[in-house]
């Protein structure tokens, strides 16, 4: 006898079925292809240009990535910062991941990886769309790391899929913001006992509400 419950059961799985694409004679199943993003520009604004990419390290973590060479000392401040105080890019293996040529992307914030103005730290603890929670603390400190960048960098905690591994250069390249911030923090990599690793006080009042309203604009 068949029931409702065995009808319902079979429509849901012919409906799973019609989303995937089936290869080969063994009738395994595969998700579709993501779509490639086109044009010469990543989502972001910035160029896709091969020319501009860079490897650069991870001054306390060793650790390398390539990024664009206007992007690189923003996001470098992203990485270090996240290396001292967040969790340390030396835990693991491939923790950094910055340009790809794959231009396949599951969301738009994923093509800016194609203009290496993108970066994902710890990526396989925080993929796409969730896996390990973020305390509060290691979000605070975040949201501290983002009011240093003013604006500049946003983070994928604040995307659609949420991605907390990710952050991306977010104003376009000739923005004066952009020129600022960067100067900014790539004096304090040059001049020791600045920047990341010399304790800043993420719970200063003034510190706080400087992330909390950069937060509130993201949302």
């Amino acid at each position: 006898m068949i029931t409702r419950r065995d009808v319902l059961t079979t429509a849901t799985g012919l409906a799973g079925a019609a989303a995937l694409t089936t290869v080969g004679g063994g009738g395994t199943a595969h998700a579709a292809p993501r779509p490639g993003r086109r044009g010469a520009a990543s989502a972001n604004g910035w160029p896709i240009d091969p020319g501009a990419i860079t490897e650069f390290t991870v001054s306390g973590a060793g650790r390398t990535v390539a990024l664009h060479r206007d992007a690189a000392a923003v996001l470098l401040h992203v990485a270090r910062r996240w290396h001292y105080e967040v969790r340390p890019l030396t835990e693991g293996t491939h923790t950094v991941t910055g340009h790809t040529t794959d231009r396949r992307a599951a969301a738009d914030q994923e093509s800016d990886h194609l203009s290496g103005t993108a970066i994902c730290l710890h990526p396989h603890a925080w993929p796409a769309g969730g896996a390990e929670s973020m305390g509060r603390r290691e979000k605070v400190i975040v949201r501290d790391i983002l009011a240093d960048c003013e604006g500049a960098v946003r983070w994928g905690a604040d995307m659609s899929p949420a991605t907390l591994s990710h952050f991306q250069i977010d104003v376009a390249p000739d923005s004066g913001l952009f020129a600022r911030v960067a100067a900014k923090v790539g004096g304090w990599e040059r001049h020791p006992g600045q920047g990341p690793g010399t304790g800043v006080d993420v719970t200063a009042p003034g510190r706080r509400e400087k992330a909390r309203r950069l937060e509130r604009e993201h949302a």
